[in-house]
């Protein structure tokens, strides 16, 4: 019996998609959405807010991280980022790092709004191998 949770990427897509149409990006113009699940089976979602002040942006994934977190849950297993073309935009090292706060290792889908197969499929270690975790400390 295996433990893993079946993840629906259709439906964390379809929540990635929508969230990104919420993005606050009046300066790049590029917005983007992110939607990660839960062990327990809890979708989170998060948009970009960009600031005036550009160091103070928040990017999608590190928003959805920041409502996981706040609903109580600390278990991401899988997690899709949404952009616009014409190749699918890949996190950030600051959203890389923080995704690896929560997990060593799960799998991420990248999609282009509005470009069907435009996806990449991949995991956070090959974005981010050898991170820095808690262990190092």
């Amino acid at each position: 019996m295996s433990t893993e949770p079946v993840i629906d990427w259709p439906l964390l897509e379809s929540r990635a998609l929508a969230v990104r149409l919420n993005a606050h990006a009046p300066y790049s113009g590029y917005q983007v959405g992110a939607a990660l699940v839960t062990r327990s089976g809890a979708i989170f979602a998060g948009c970009n807010v960009e600031n005036a002040s550009f160091g103070l942006c928040l990017c999608a994934e590190r928003s959805a991280i920041a409502q996981m977190v706040a609903a109580g849950q600390s278990d991401p297993v899988a997690i899709v980022v949404a952009t616009r073309g014409p190749a699918a935009g890949s996190p950030c090292g600051a959203c890389r790092q923080v995704l690896a706060e929560f997990a060593m290792d799960m799998p991420v889908r990248l999609i282009v709004d509005g470009i069907p197969g435009a996806t990449k499929d991949t995991t956070l270690s090959a974005l981010l191998p050898d991170a820095f975790r808690k262990d190092s400390l």
